[in-house]
């Protein structure tokens, strides 16, 4: 069962969301600020974080970045009543994973919560070693025989995605969910991305990506 911490000052939001994660099957833990949360999260390991941005004591976004600087991976679902894009650019540059803007949708937050543990449970091991290749979840990189390509963050799980099988074709809805998630995206976007992820690895003598025509995409070793 994986274990989910929901960070809320607003009380009744704050048991909404564990009531129907827990209906969901999740178990969720409630804290009332980010300090709390930091407290519960020295004592007790979380799969995944859902956080409020505008909190007393320590906010949403601070809360996050001191997670990431102290080494913690867990996927972080950003929730707010900030839906400006600058305010989700300063959420994600703290290392959130996803944002949702207030009201939110029940049940949307509870697939987005899904996506996310998908998403992570893809890259668990934090490094996948392929074909004389290392991709490096911390860092976000591929390198290879002293060679180090930093990518961005959709290049990386879209290589990560299609290396975790070499050969396996993979169709653009899948990798539109699992990389894009709830987002969606779209397939210029996925075709963008591709292209861009192919032009930074193209010197690899071990590993490229093909396209499949009418079906998608799989990595190959050369």
């Amino acid at each position: 069962m994986f274990n989910i911490l929901v960070c809320e000052d607003e009380r009744d939001l704050r048991e909404l969301y564990c009531t129907v994660l827990r209906a969901e099957g999740f178990s969720a833990a409630c804290a009332s600020d980010g300090a709390q949360a930091l407290e519960m999260l020295e004592r007790e390991n979380f799969d995944l974080l859902i956080t409020d941005v505008l909190m007393p004591r320590l906010g949403g976004n601070e809360l996050v970045r001191r997670l990431r600087e102290a080494g913690y991976a867990l996927p972080v679902l950003m929730i707010t009543a900030l839906g400006a894009p600058e305010d989700k650019h300063s959420g994600f540059r703290a290392g959130g994973d996803d944002y949702m803007v207030k009201p939110v949708d029940i049940n949307e937050m509870v697939w987005r919560v899904r996506a996310l543990l998908r998403r992570s449970g893809m890259v668990a091991s934090r490094r996948l070693f392929i074909a004389g290749t290392t991709l490096d979840c911390d860092t976000l990189t591929v390198s290879w025989e002293g060679e180090r390509v930093e990518l961005r963050n959709k290049e990386f799980f879209l290589l990560y995605k299609l290396c975790s099988d070499i050969g396996r074709i993979f169709t653009r809805d899948q990798l539109l969910e699992d990389v894009w998630g709830m987002d969606g995206g779209e397939e210029r976007s996925l075709e963008v991305h591709i292209s861009s992820l192919r032009a930074k690895i193209q010197k690899n003598p071990h590993i490229g990506v093909v396209t499949v025509r009418g079906l998608g995409y799989k990595a190959v070793q050369k």
